[in-house]
């Protein structure tokens, strides 16, 4: 009778599972959006324009375009064309439900395991890509977390049937930089247990960083032979070498001096990610001329004496102290949410046009892929969105959305759920 049951169960949810988690095909081709205001992000604002979807490339874009023959037209009269927008930080496709750690895949065990590959771990068929592109986010940077080397976080975009499919050009090295305060008001450990706990992490960090650095000497005078297996330190060389990202979690104001002096010695190519407090080192930050990908913008400050709005106008205080700076959301579920953490920060100090670079322009920037993404650029990649307003405003509709030059059809599990309730057999007065 148990088993009967299971197997009923079982049944049951993949009926479920069946009812709403089947979304429609993309379609590929040739596309033409009309009569359409563009917002370009490098080349200003094209009022009725035109612009060519094909073989997965923009291939015209301006005014007085020839259409071919063969494209399908879409009229985007009263419509703005956008480049797909960019999070610069997530664990997307990484973790499904939080609370369940069968579905979580961005903390393996150990402290030092720089060659985990986010990639490989990524799930293509993940609900939340879905809901997270409908909103007009395109590509996203997804990171393990865990230890101090947790890992190589990937670009990846929101659609494709294999994580090779899915990968959109990056990959960057994440380093947990040693803390030196309190974890939280639960962490009840003295200053000096603080103290000892922060040199030995920075010791642990610094031995690894050595050892790295002595295996590049062995492997370089060897031409990479003879050498013993050692993944760990074959996955740090092209970051000892400078050729890949070093991805440095870092958030208070203590801790991002450490990071940019610890930085500086090593000679790291790093990119400065978090920083919570950094409106209160941009100076040091600016003058390092490291970039940074911040966020959660929609958070709460790190202090309890600080202003509520600190989170909010953290983006701008850097941007204009002359940082690079990227936005990101540091979600899974919620990174949907990246217009209005990109609109919050707009409206605190940054600016809607530095914003709307923050999740598009400069994102691509910081990860060497501007000439691929993050603009509407003839040959670009076709990665754009079509609203009917102003994207960090929660009124607007984004009405299509274009990925690797696929029009990917406009369903989520949020909108099959809605239509599902909206229209439901049997009704509450039945």
């Amino acid at each position: 009778m148990k088993n009967i049951k299971n197997i009923l169960t079982g049944c049951l949810i993949a009926l479920t599972v069946f009812a709403f988690g089947q979304i429609s095909s993309a379609e590929t081709g040739t596309f033409a959006l009309t009569n359409a205001t563009i917002e370009t992000i490098t080349n200003g604002t094209i009022q009725n324009g035109t612009l060519i979807v094909s073989a997965g490339k923009i291939s015209d874009i301006g005014t007085n375009i020839t259409i071919p023959q063969d494209a399908k037209t879409i009229d985007c009269s009263g419509l703005t064309i956008y480049p797909g927008m960019i999070d610069g930080g997530t664990q997307i496709g990484l973790v499904e439900v939080n609370s369940d750690p069968r579905t979580r895949d961005n903390n393996e065990i150990g402290s030092v395991i720089p060659h985990i590959q986010a990639l490989t771990a990524v799930n293509p068929s993940s609900v939340i890509h879905p809901v997270t592109r409908v909103s007009g986010v395109t590509t996203a940077l997804t990171m393990p977390s865990g230890g101090l080397f947790p890992g190589t976080a990937a670009l990846i975009n929101l659609h494709g049937y294999t994580p090779d499919q899915m990968y959109a050009g990056f990959k960057g090295m994440v380093l947990n930089f040693p803390t030196t305060g309190r974890r939280g008001r639960w962490d009840r450990r003295s200053d000096e247990d603080i103290k000892k706990a922060a040199e030995k992490a920075l010791k642990q960090l610094n031995d690894v960083w050595n050892k790295a650095t002595q295996y590049h000497k062995i492997d370089s005078a060897s031409g990479g032979k003879d050498q013993p297996y050692y993944p760990e330190m074959e996955a740090m060389l092209p970051v000892v070498r400078g050729e890949m990202k070093l991805l440095v979690n870092v958030n208070s104001a203590n801790d991002i001096k450490e990071a940019l002096k610890w930085i500086d010695e090593k000679g790291a190519n790093a990119v400065l990610c978090g920083v919570a407090e950094g409106w209160r080192v941009a100076e040091e930050i600016a003058e390092a001329g490291i970039p940074v990908i911040t966020g959660p913008v929609l958070s709460n400050p790190t202090r309890s004496y600080d202003r509520y709005d600190r989170p909010y106008a953290n983006a701008g205080a850097m941007q204009k102290a002359g940082v690079k700076v990227a936005i990101r959301t540091n979600e899974v579920e919620n990174a949907r949410n990246l217009p209005y953490h990109a609109g919050f920060a707009a409206a605190y100090g940054m600016g809607k046009d530095e914003a709307l670079k923050a999740v598009t322009i400069v994102p691509a920037e910081i990860f060497g892929l501007d000439d691929q993404l993050g603009s509407l650029e003839k040959g670009k990649v076709a990665n754009l969105f079509i609203s009917d307003g102003d994207p960090f405003e929660t009124k607007t509709q984004i009405k299509y959305v274009f990925i690797d030059g696929w029009n990917i059809p406009m369903v989520s599990r949020h909108t099959q759920l809605y239509e599902e309730y909206l229209n439901r057999a049997p009704g509450v007065d039945d």
